[in-house]
């Protein structure tokens, strides 16, 4: 089995750790908390016609991603506790297809948040610098082929590693793509603050002004979204790194003894993700209050 569901045993059986345990009702309130504020996001954007627009296709996009990361860790965690009972071995058939499986679907919702990131960035960037010209150049239509490119090379991506997650040829790019891809944003968005704050003083006098700080504000949401989403994944991808080359080591198993931390951790970042869309946006704060407060006959959608 690889090494993302297979490390909890090792570590036990080999006895040069202890397990840093998070409850499991709080494992599985956290995580069915994020899926359930995840799909209230992809429920809002399909309710509310107002929402229709590429950047917020994005945002569910995003939250997708979030759900799979919060369903993944369910599963594993449901599936250790199988083992653990003797419902299921370690070297089974079906359970090296379940990991595989289960490791396809951390890599899809890991690449799946960072290309989601991503396109949230290119498009903010075009809203900021090219806003007269922001509706020819991100249409719905190009939104939507952005996305099925982006899923498709996810779960191509993702599929591919798991089978070959024991090649080197294999681990050193997944290794390599997720600095790679978080220096790649970091590098826009220090662009895009610099240009800003050289246009700044030039737009203050126009009437689009309003928009230009709209757009700002848009800005400093994604960049709250990538710190975010660096603090809640980056300790579980470095977890995985150590556990593939140095899995014997006592620094690295030392670190590695917080394995069900870093796993609640990526949960946590699908429950707040949806907290900083309903904080910093007053379209979806409004679509929230007519979902839970209005009557149906009342509410226009």
């Amino acid at each position: 089995m690889s090494v993302l569901l297979s490390l909890d045993w090792e570590l036990s059986e080999e006895g040069y750790t202890c397990q840093v345990v998070v409850p499991e009702e709080v494992f599985f309130t956290v995580a069915a908390a994020g899926i359930l504020e995840n799909l209230l996001i992809l429920i809002a954007v399909v309710r509310n016609k107002n929402l229709h627009l590429p950047m917020y296709f994005f945002i569910c996009s995003l939250a997708i991603s979030d759900m799979l990361g919060s369903l993944y860790k369910t599963l594993e965690n449901i599936f250790i506790i199988l083992c653990k009972m003797g419902y299921l071995t370690r070297h089974g058939d079906f359970e090296k297809k379940l990991d595989d499986a289960m490791d396809s679907m951390f890599i899809l919702s890991l690449l799946g948040s960072i290309f989601s990131l991503l396109a949230i960035a290119a498009d903010r960037y075009i809203t900021i610098f090219y806003a007269l010209r922001y509706h020819n150049i991100m249409t719905l239509r190009r939104a939507l082929v952005i996305l099925a490119i982006i899923w498709a090379f996810c779960a191509g991506s993702s599929i591919a590693i798991a089978l070959f997650s024991y090649e080197a040829a294999t681990v050193i790019p997944f290794t390599i793509l997720f600095p790679l891809m978080m220096f790649f944003i970091l590098c826009l968005y220090v662009h895009m603050f610099l240009l800003a704050r050289t246009h700044a003083k030039k737009i203050a006098s126009l009437p689009s002004t309003i928009h230009h700080r709209t757009n700002m504000k848009g800005a400093i949401t994604l960049t709250i979204f990538l710190g975010v989403f660096l603090c809640c994944w980056a300790p579980f991808v470095l977890h995985i790194l150590l556990a593939r080359f140095c899995p014997h080591n006592p620094y690295c198993a030392c670190y590695m003894s917080i394995f069900h931390v870093n796993g609640t951790l990526i949960m946590c970042n699908a429950i707040i993700n949806p907290m900083i869309f309903a904080f910093r946006s007053p379209e979806l704060r409004s679509t929230f209050k007519k979902m839970f407060y209005c009557s149906r006959s009342k509410c226009s959608w």
